[in-house]
């Protein structure tokens, strides 16, 4: 009794003890439908806010859309989440930028400054989807331009398979290679982040890429990719599908409930060296170069369980690729369920190195492995281009279609040199084939 007479005379009637937090709702601002948001976040961190929620669009005298069209990149700064409530953020046909980019990516740095507590939250059903005529598709290596589909041929190996749409091919001023630009989220030196809960529909590249990140995870995450997709009727040919890719120092992060498919690899943890220079190159697919100490490239302490999916063009589910001294080391896989539909089969569940991309790495720079519990119908179920070292593979159930599938491949990759690769102290255990060839 004697509480509620003090609370009576410190907030007279009407006054609610707990003033409510201020709402930065987007809906509520004007201009485009990017400038509305990242003003909205904008706002809110000048405020002390550390959160804003998008709900759907509300139709207004602009569109009728409930939709949100993204001219350019949402930028979030360091200690904001920005929750996403059951809504679809779409990249508009004049958008050549990322969905959402950390507020670090500032061109012309040989370093970037840290941001810490960044998040991305979907809240029910969120949908983010690439544009209906993407100005650019693809990475750094790849043309512009438009591919027939056709049955791969060494003569145009050269020319066409490096060739992906963009509405840019051809014009003038336009960089004609794809770049950092097309990848859906890109996060740069974040630590202490998540990005949850999402579903990605024909991203122009890389649907998540994450450079030097550290302490985060990346979880419940659906991909929807297909490396040939049907605009304006016709088939065109969209390179670089991937899911979720781990570039250089990226270290203790979870990955976890990660569904669907992708043109390219479902998910790929690459340390592929660079020297130092500027960031945010036009024409590069990482935002950052290599750090000038080695030790700050290598990619250890990273879990990643409870994959479902697989590869639409036909490569790997998860890729592992490190070279010229940076070390891959520490990691955990445990359960990969490949759901390719009948008769697709792709290249492996897990590769592991390469001798592309600069050459595989050598004994010792790649170590640590623990894989477990793999279901799979690819031709491989665990190929190697690369040297292993003091590491556990186990319990792997493989279908084999063709006489050639089989479950471990390390002395041939397919279209690689005749090579075997040294597994040194590596233990494999309860690897076992199904025959389901044709009788």
């Amino acid at each position: 009794m004697r509480l509620f007479t003090v609370l009576s005379a410190l907030f007279p009637v009407g006054m609610s003890v707990f003033a409510a937090s201020p709402t930065f709702d987007p809906n509520d601002y004007k201009g485009t439908d990017s400038a509305r948001i990242n003003q909205a976040i904008t706002d809110a961190k000048k405020a002390g806010v550390s959160f804003i929620r998008i709900f759907k669009r509300k139709a207004d005298s602009v569109s009728p859309r409930e939709y949100w069209l993204l001219d350019e990149a949402i930028i979030l700064p360091d200690n904001m989440t920005l929750y996403l409530n059951n809504c679809k953020l779409k990249l508009s046909d004049q958008c050549r930028d990322n969905f959402i980019r950390s507020a670090n990516c500032v061109s012309g740095k040989l370093e970037l400054d840290v941001i810490r507590n960044v998040h991305i939250i979907g809240e029910g059903n969120v949908i983010l989807e690439g544009a209906d005529h993407p100005r650019a598709t693809g990475d750094g290596a790849k043309t512009l331009g438009v591919q027939k589909r056709q049955a791969y041929s060494k003569d145009t190996a050269d020319t066409t398979k490096r060739m992906t749409y963009g509405t840019d091919a051809g014009k003038e001023g336009e960089h004609q290679k794809g770049d950092w630009r097309n990848i859906g989220i890109l996060f740069a030196y974040v630590q202490d982040f998540s990005i949850e809960n999402l579903k990605m529909v024909n991203t122009h590249c890389w649907g998540i890429s994450l450079e030097f990140c550290r302490k985060g995870k990346v979880c419940s995450i659906e991909f929807q990719d297909e490396e040939w997709r049907v605009i304006d009727g016709v088939k065109e040919r969209t390179l670089n599908m991937d899911g979720l890719d781990l570039r250089h120092g990226c270290r203790n992060i979870l990955i976890e409930d990660i569904s669907g498919y992708t043109g390219d690899d479902l998910i790929a943890l690459t340390a592929i060296a660079s020297p130092p220079r500027e960031s945010g190159k036009i024409g590069s697919t990482q935002y950052c170069s290599g750090h000038k100490d080695p030790r700050e490239n290598d990619v250890f302490h990273v879990m990643i369980r409870n994959v479902r999916g697989y590869s639409g063009g036909k490569f790997c589910i998860i890729r592992f690729l490190n070279q010229a001294g940076t070390r891959m080391h520490h990691i955990m896989v445990d359960g990969v369920m490949d759901t390719s539909p009948e008769g697709h089969h792709g290249f492996t569940t897990i590769c592991i190195g390469s001798p592309h991309y600069k050459g595989s790495a050598a004994l010792g720079e790649t170590y640590g492995f623990h894989i477990s519990n793999i279901i799979t119908n690819t031709v491989y179920a665990i190929a190697f281009g690369a040297p292993l070292k003091d590491s556990v593979i186990s319990n792997v159930t493989h279908f084999k279609y063709r006489e050639f599938h089989r479950p471990i491949q390390h002395d041939r990759l397919k279209d690689y040199p005749l090579k075997a690769y040294p597994l040194e102290n590596v233990i494999f255990n309860n690897i076992q084939s199904f025959d389901r060839m044709p009788k």
